[in-house]
């Protein structure tokens, strides 16, 4: 079974679990779905340590900071100051919800994020990127590896849905007076 909790709620799982009245074919397809998840971190993992084995790596701490536009309809938006990373300029976009109109009628919340490269470059530039939490924040994150060949008429990333663990998560980001962060960049090299 894989509930997880507080020991004091134990006993209240124990009495309304449904896995020991499953039968042998129904606990090996959760066994099943349990290895595919296993496999898929692993894979991950494994992406995260061939990243590191690249040349050029770079990372930074970024704060995103909240902003409302001038529209006829206001709408919140998070942006980070330029940053410098790889001796390339960049910046990092977010919306709440991906900025629908009203998210606040909604509980559920999601954040979606866009990464900028600000400096001129020569020839186009492939990397991978991720954001993991910032090292004074308590959000859960999972790590996805981004990929995109940045130009000078591509320079901007689709919005991105920042894989926040829950709405609860994202609430507890959102709650905070800035959105502090962890952007790592791998250029790929040809």
């Amino acid at each position: 079974c894989p509930w997880q909790g507080p020991y004091h709620e134990l006993t209240v799982h124990e009495a309304e679990c449904t896995h020991p009245t499953k039968t042998g074919n129904e606990l090996m397809e959760i066994l099943d779905e349990m290895d595919q998840t296993r496999k898929k971190e692993m894979q991950l993992y494994n992406s995260i340590f061939n990243l590191l084995s690249f040349e050029k790596i770079g990372y930074t701490e970024v704060q995103f900071r909240p902003y409302r536009t001038d529209d006829f309809i206001t709408r919140l938006y998070y942006e980070t100051p330029r940053l410098t990373v790889l001796n390339q300029t960049w910046v990092l976009k977010a919306r709440v919800n991906d900025s629908e109109r009203n998210p606040n009628l909604s509980c559920k919340r999601t954040l979606s994020f866009q990464l900028i490269l600000k400096s001129k470059i020569n020839s186009p530039m492939e990397c991978s990127f991720l954001l993991l939490e910032g090292p004074y924040d308590d959000v859960k994150i999972r790590p996805v590896i981004y990929h995109f060949v940045f130009s000078n008429e591509n320079n901007e990333t689709d919005y991105m849905a920042l894989p926040i663990v829950d709405s609860v998560e994202c609430n507890k980001l959102l709650a905070a007076k800035n959105i502090n962060l962890r952007l790592f960049i791998f250029q790929i090299q040809k």
